[in-house]
């Protein structure tokens, strides 16, 4: 991860007085984990849930068991069920979620290892983007959050247009 990515959006958080919160679930808590690192994240940063199993999804989060059921958790429903729950619980302004497959093993034909959803909530609208990276685990997780911190700073800059169910499809 980047550093200067990680205090180009806290910056702009503070500067634009908003709240984050997070939902993770393949990244482990990574993407707090970097948020974090800067000092004086406490300004912007509510919080963050790592939702691994499907189970916390659904009690903590609030995702929809039949979502689950029909789309599995590696998905554009279930990711923006995700971030809708975190700016849910903790009453954030701004919520990232993420649900992927990091590997070596658990992919599949639709969801290869390295597929990842991420998902942004805010009040202007709601945005999703699957990505699919190459690398190992470690390397797969960093490339998540890097993603999903990607996003977050396009949001911040004012680049994503405010279409609530908006579908963003990138493949790296």
């Amino acid at each position: 991860m980047s550093p200067l990515l990680e205090q180009t959006v806290g910056a702009l958080l503070r500067e634009k007085r908003l709240t984050l919160a997070v939902a993770e679930s393949c990244t482990g808590g990574l993407i707090a984990h970097s948020l974090t690192n800067v000092p004086g994240a406490s300004d912007y940063f509510l919080g963050g849930i790592v939702a691994y199993a499907n189970a916390v999804k659904v009690k903590l989060l609030d995702v929809s068991p039949q979502t689950l059921a029909d789309h599995g958790a590696v998905s554009r429903p279930t990711v923006l069920e995700m971030a809708r729950g975190a700016r849910q619980v903790f009453g954030a302004e701004v919520a990232l979620s993420v649900s992927g497959v990091a590997g070596p093993a658990g992919g599949s034909a639709d969801r290869p290892v390295g597929t990842v959803w991420i998902a942004l909530a805010a009040p202007e609208g709601e945005w999703a983007r699957r990505f699919h990276f190459a690398g190992g685990r470690e390397e797969n997780k960093a490339a998540f959050a890097r993603a999903a911190l990607d996003l977050l700073l396009e949001y911040l800059q004012g680049e994503l247009r405010p279409e609530a169910g908006a579908e963003l499809r990138e493949e790296r």
